[in-house]
């Protein structure tokens, strides 16, 4: 059996490390970059760290006893994905430079057929796409974007060779990796103005230095530790005694960190929910934004000019560096690839309403398909890497059913419907649903986020061969 994986991240490695070891060798991993990583390959900006301790943001089947830090920084968890690489023999099936930019099952033949960048076709029976949630930058649409004569750049394309030393930069969005750069952009520019539409919820980060390996016994004690702790943190989003806990522990943290530029603190207070976006983790953020060289600007912004950006009170901030920390096209699912199953099917289409998936993996209608990290997989305060691994098992039984039946698979339909209307309906009265995120699509549907802690997405995503039946049971149905 032929099997092809989109992806040498995190997801893309865990599905081909779990196919190797249940004995599935023909197998070639496509990568349109000339070297493995995913995010951890694409995003160098400064600064550029995991907000999900190592001792958790790691395989559990491969821990790493020299993390440098608690909160490992991007070189450090390149290094371990290249040693990863290296050790499960995946190297000789990456394909590097390649990209599937359209997928077509073939009904007679009942295989999948990938167009590739390179002008190729490839044939494969077993279909894998993990480029992740967080692959494809996100830059809004903002009139006069075109006509600024400074440099723009987004966070996950940083422009390496420009010096900031002197410069006037605007900072344009408040997320996850905005509080890792703004901190380091601080240092040299000579002025950053960071205009934030939404301010996060902020808690304290209490990262360290490591400088001697970990004992095993050790590193499972803090893996353990961590990951409870995320549960705790993930809980916190559903149960409003322990959700005002975390707000005052929030609320105290950055008050501290704003005392020493008076009216800082009633900018970057957020006014929703606690968890309704990503909780984020820092000490440096807020007493960088409370240098004399930073200025926060929280009116909306509407237009770009030649010379900056200019606010809805007319005001011009001009700028002479434009960098877009606007995060990235979460619910915009295996886009750009064309993907059309049975037939010919368009996966797009049969999601117009927002993306939905059987555990966020298989779909109706798209027989030997299987997705890592796709629709509500993602976790409001955990660790991917833990989901990933649950999907590669999942996947491993999947392959292996598909072997042993010795025809296509594709989940039942009642299961998926059935399935899907459960978890929206636990969505539809969470925390995720109370403000405007990159959880949610325009129509109010959640997609990302998995409605509950891991340990029970780990519970619920079971194999079971008899939510699947050959693809030839619905051939004759009606598009």
């Amino acid at each position: 059996m032929r099997i092809a994986v989109i992806g040498t991240g995190f997801g893309g490695l865990a599905a081909t490390i779990e196919l190797k070891k249940r004995g599935h060798d023909d197998i070639v991993v496509f990568e349109k970059a000339g070297d493995v990583g995913g995010v951890w390959r694409e995003n160098t900006y400064p600064g550029a760290a995991c907000d999900v301790p190592s001792s958790l943001y790691s395989y559990s089947f491969e821990p790493n006893p020299r993390w440098p830090h608690k909160f490992s920084r991007q070189p450090a968890i390149l290094d371990y994905i290249h040693g990863v690489v290296e050790k499960y023999d995946v190297r000789r099936h990456i394909r590097f430079h390649t990209e599937v930019t359209a997928a077509r099952w073939d009904d007679e033949a009942r295989t999948w057929q990938l167009d590739l960048s390179t002008g190729e076709t490839e044939t494969v029976d077993l279909f894998v796409p993990a480029v992740g949630q967080l692959s494809r930058p996100s830059i809004p649409k903002i009139a006069g974007a075109d006509t600024f004569e400074g440099t723009a750049f987004h966070s996950a394309e940083w422009n390496h060779d420009l010096g900031l030393e002197g410069r006037r930069v605007a900072v344009i969005g408040t997320g996850a990796s905005a509080i890792q750069f703004v901190p380091e952009v601080q240092k040299c520019a000579e002025r950053v103005t960071l205009f934030q539409r939404s301010a996060p919820y902020i808690v304290p980060r209490k990262d360290f230095e490591r400088t001697e390996p970990t004992g095993a016994a050790r590193r499972l004690v803090e893996r353990v530790k961590i990951w409870a702790q995320a549960e705790w943190l993930t809980t916190s989003f559903h149960v409003k005694p322990f959700g005002a806990a975390m707000r005052a522990w929030s609320k105290r943290h950055m008050k501290a960190q704003t005392a020493a530029k008076p009216g800082l603190f009633a900018q970057v207070w957020p006014d929703y929910a606690f968890g309704c976006k990503r909780i984020l983790f820092a000490d440096d953020y807020l007493p960088a934004l409370a240098q004399p060289n930073v200025d926060v600007v929280t009116d909306d912004i509407t237009e770009i000019t030649p010379a900056g950006v200019r606010t809805d009170d007319g005001r011009l901030h001009e700028a002479d560096v434009i960098i877009w920390g606007t995060g990235f096209k979460a619910t915009d699912f295996l886009a750009p690839m064309v993907i059309a199953g049975t037939q010919g099917r368009d996966l797009h289409t049969h999601w117009k309403d927002g993306a939905h998936a059987y555990h966020g993996m298989t779909v109706p209608g798209f027989p030997n398909l299987l997705i890592m990290y796709g629709p509500n997989t993602n976790t409001g305060g955990g660790s991917i890497i833990y989901f990933l691994e649950t999907q590669a098992r999942y996947l491993g039984r999947y392959a292996d059913h598909i072997r042993q039946a010795g025809h296509p698979l594709e989940v039942r339909d009642e299961v998926e419907e059935a399935y899907d209307a459960k978890i929206q309906g636990q969505l539809a009265g969470s925390v995720w649903s109370k403000c405007s995120s990159w959880y949610r699509e325009k129509n109010g549907r959640i997609t990302t986020n998995w409605p509950s802690i891991s340990a029970r997405y780990r519970l619920s995503a079971s194999y079971d061969k008899a939510d699947y039946a050959p693809s030839a049971e619905r051939a004759d149905r009606s598009l």
